[in-house]
């Protein structure tokens, strides 16, 4: 049975169901982001600052509607902290390094996410070294490393590669810090964590020489929408939900399974094809995400540990 804190009981078939809808919805975010990127209808860092602002602007409404009291103290710190590594720097650094990083060696970086996650788990004393999620990380990034090995090619830049790593790396931390410091109510954490974020990319806005003009054609628009409403707002939701149920490392393998989800939706949105190569990796992912995140004996586990939010 869940913590007393986390509220009313919630059964393990519901809190599966809400990963897979948030994988979904991660999935769903990298296809709509590719068509907004490519079609150089806005820049990359105002589409995320906008999207973030109006998100935050969103949750704060529902804050006030069910009167939901501003946190103070080590709980405003952590939601800012939240906003500053899961939002801003996850993002700003993924978006410096994709500027000269293919897609198939980042993608590999970013599977580095629940191994990440589970050091600062452990580092943070929330966690307990097991060989079982180790084993698991390892399995999620050798099965990247096969879906996106298609797309690898020689001579990326290493600091590329270290951004995404470091933007990984924020994302790791800031989970962890969610469930370390005190607790505050999801659509505070996110009005407060997503203007944080949305504040961070505006300020680096002006390194990129990117501009404040709003998009002109309709399909940036509608994906844009998406991202506001299903890849922001309901993502982060359920994201900060699952925070609340599982140790900070099971939900991580998002990280992995995001992407995963994006060619399967691309293959069936945009007709782009699916290789053997594809199908064997995912194989290898799906292999690391039951034996790191689901099996059932880490199903007990991660329903005790206390949650943060």
């Amino acid at each position: 049975m869940p913590h007393p804190r986390a509220g009313l009981a919630v059964s393990d078939q519901v809190v599966a169901g809400a990963f897979v809808l948030m994988v979904l919805g991660i999935g769903g975010n990298v296809v709509a982001v590719r068509s907004v990127s490519s079609s150089g209808d806005i820049d990359p860092l105002w589409a995320g600052a906008s999207r973030f602002i109006i998100a935050a602007l969103l949750f704060a409404a529902v804050a006030a509607v069910i009167r939901s009291p501003l946190p103070r103290g080590r709980a405003l710190f952590g939601a800012t902290a939240y906003g500053a590594l899961s939002i801003g720097g996850f993002f700003a650094f993924a978006y410096w390094g994709l500027q000269e990083a293919p897609a198939g060696p980042a993608a590999v970086v970013l599977a580095t996410g629940p191994l990440l996650t589970f050091l600062f788990a452990i580092a943070h004393g929330q966690e307990r070294f097991r060989w079982d999620g180790l084993a698991g990380a390892a399995l999620v990034v050798a099965g990247t490393a096969v879906v996106f090995s298609a797309g690898a090619s020689q001579g990326v830049p290493i600091p590329s590669l270290l951004a995404i790593l470091a933007s990984s790396a924020c994302a790791a931390e800031g989970a962890v810090l969610v469930k370390l410091l005190p607790a505050v109510r999801p659509v505070q954490r996110n009005a407060i964590g997503m203007g944080v974020g949305a504040i961070t990319l505006l300020a680096l806005m002006p390194l990129f020489g990117e501009s404040f003009e709003l998009p002109s054609r309709a399909s940036t628009w509608t994906a844009q929408i998406y991202l506001i409403l299903i890849g922001t707002v309901g993502v982060f939701s359920i994201y900060l939900f699952l925070l609340n149920r599982w140790t900070a490392s099971a939900v991580s393998y998002e990280f992995v399974l995001g992407p995963v989800a994006a060619i399967v939706l691309a293959n069936w949105l945009l007709d782009e094809p699916i290789t053997g190569r594809f199908l064997a990796g995912a194989v290898l992912v799906l292999a690391g995400v039951y034996l790191g995140a689901i099996r059932p004996r880490r199903i007990a586990e991660v329903r005790r540990v206390e949650p943060a939010s």
